[in-house]
C-alpha cells in the first residue's frame, strides 16, 4: 500500500513540474514572433560590429530596453522604408545618440561615416565635429539625407 501512495505522490510530482514548465514558456516572449509583428518590446541588442571609423561607442554592449531607457530624448528610429521617427534634430556637440533599426533587413547608415546596423539592431553614435555648428545629414541604405543633424556647442 504505501508503494502506491509513494507512485501517487512522484506522479503528482511530475504533473506539476510539467504544468509549471508549460506556464513558464508561456509567460516567456517568444522573440520571433515579436519580430514578425513589428513590436517594439523585441530584446536586441547592441551592433558592434567593426564599423571602420571611431564614431561608434562599444565598449560595453546595451540590451535594446537599456539603450531605449538611456537614449530616450536622443533616438532616431527608422522604419522598414528607411524613414526616421526625428528629420531634423538638434544635439550638443559629443553626444551619444541611438540609431535604432527596427526592420528585419540589416541597414547600411550614413551619418558622418559609413557603418551598418544589423536587422532589428541599434548603434550608439558619438556626435562629434571640431567645427561648430555643423550639419550632418543621415543616410539610410540607398536614401540620402532622410534626416538633418545640426551639431551645436
Amino acid at each position: 500500500m504505501e508503494t502506491k501512495n509513494t507512485n501517487v505522490w512522484i506522479g503528482v510530482g511530475v504533473v506539476l513540474l510539467i504544468i509549471i514548465g508549460l506556464w513558464y514558456m508561456k509567460s516567456t516572449p517568444d522573440v520571433m514572433d515579436q519580430q514578425l509583428a513589428g513590436d517594439e518590446s523585441i530584446e536586441s541588442v547592441e551592433d558592434t560590429s567593426p564599423a571602420g571609423t571611431d564614431i561608434v561607442v562599444p565598449p560595453a554592449s546595451l540590451s535594446y530596453t537599456q539603450a531605449m531607457a538611456k537614449y530616450k530624448d536622443a533616438r532616431i528610429q527608422l522604419d522598414k522604408d528607411c524613414r526616421p521617427s526625428r528629420t531634423n534634430e538638434t544635439y550638443k556637440n559629443n553626444t551619444s545618440v541611438m540609431i535604432d533599426n527596427r526592420s528585419s533587413e540589416a541597414r547600411t547608415i550614413k551619418l558622418g561615416s559609413t557603418f551598418g546596423i544589423k536587422a532589428w539592431g541599434f548603434r550608439i553614435v558619438k556626435l562629434s565635429s571640431s567645427n561648430l555648428p555643423a550639419t550632418w545629414y543621415l543616410d539610410c541604405d540607398g536614401s540620402q539625407n532622410v534626416a538633418t543633424i545640426l551639431i551645436q556647442k
